[in-house]
């Protein structure tokens, strides 16, 4: 049976979401990092962690699409943990993850079942509001390239 490719496309409502969390991502500094959790309060939806997740998931690596306005390169998806302050296990994009943290100066721990660790009160970053969100609803703003073909880089 074809596919209906207009069927996948994403909703006007799904487009802000996914752009929405790129940008609140975009606001974490270097070498800090916060949880899917508080992205989700930020974006005031603190009932979905999990589609934060989603989004960085389904976020285009920069070698698929250079040019997108939302890809691996311009969003640190890396700077995105879960609410224990544990990298979420997912192959080998748990080791890519690790790597790009040590590399902007976070310590990856171990815990006691060899999961990778980071320390919220040495790394963390939970602001009351995003930086972005000195005027604007990050989920009014209008965009173009959302990155909803690519390949995931972050989760």
């Amino acid at each position: 049976m074809p596919v209906d490719k207009a069927a996948l496309r994403r909703s006007d409502e799904a487009k802000a979401w996914f752009s929405a969390v790129y940008r609140a991502v975009q606001g974490i500094p270097p070498g800090r990092v916060t949880s899917y959790g508080h992205i989700a309060l930020l974006l005031g939806y603190p009932e979905r962690p999990r589609q934060v997740g989603v989004c960085l998931k389904h976020l285009p690596s920069a070698s698929d699409q250079p040019d997108a306005r939302y890809n691996g390169d311009t969003v640190p998806w890396q700077r995105v943990v879960n609410a224990k302050g544990t990298i979420s296990p997912r192959g080998s994009g748990t080791a890519r993850q690790e790597a790009a943290l040590v590399q902007e100066g976070v310590e990856v721990g171990r815990g006691n079942l060899g999961e990778r660790t980071v320390d919220f009160g040495t790394y963390g970053w939970f602001p009351a509001r995003l930086p972005s969100q000195g005027g604007g609803d990050l989920l009014d703003e209008d965009d173009e390239d959302d990155g909803e073909n690519g390949e995931g880089d972050g989760t």
